[in-house]
């Protein structure tokens, strides 16, 4: 089985910054993309960032210059620096990660619990 745990998120004043942290554990071989995504109350979950297993990044044109994706291999965790923090940016933040539990394994998506962001003076 695999986990994934996010970390990171807060309340935090409108321009203000948060980073958030996804670790993911278990039976992993590899992790293909691993991406952020939002759900505010009300509404659907929304793409934020992705990013591959060799680093190329895709981001929601709501976020592009304010949110950087980044992720380190070797202990298997995904981060998301957001700065410039706006009240719309207030939703709880999911990790996503598409694993491979073997050699011979097909990708297989998995989620996190989430996480809640809140940008409010």
């Amino acid at each position: 089985q695999v986990q994934l745990v996010e970390s990171g998120g807060g309340l935090v004043q409108p321009g203000g910054s948060l980073r958030l942290s996804c670790a993911a554990s278990g039976s992993i071989y590899s992790i293909n993309t691993m991406g952020w995504y939002r759900q505010a109350p009300g509404k659907e979950r929304d793409l934020v960032a992705t990013i591959t297993e060799n680093s190329e990044t895709n981001y929601a044109d709501s976020v592009k210059g304010r949110f950087t994706i980044s992720r380190d291999n070797g202990i298997n965790t995904a981060y998301l620096q957001m700065n410039s923090l706006k009240p719309e940016d207030t939703a709880v933040y999911y990790c996503r990660g598409d694993v491979r539990s073997s050699y011979y394994g097909r990708s297989r998506p998995y989620w996190g619990q989430g996480t809640q962001v809140t940008v409010s003076s």
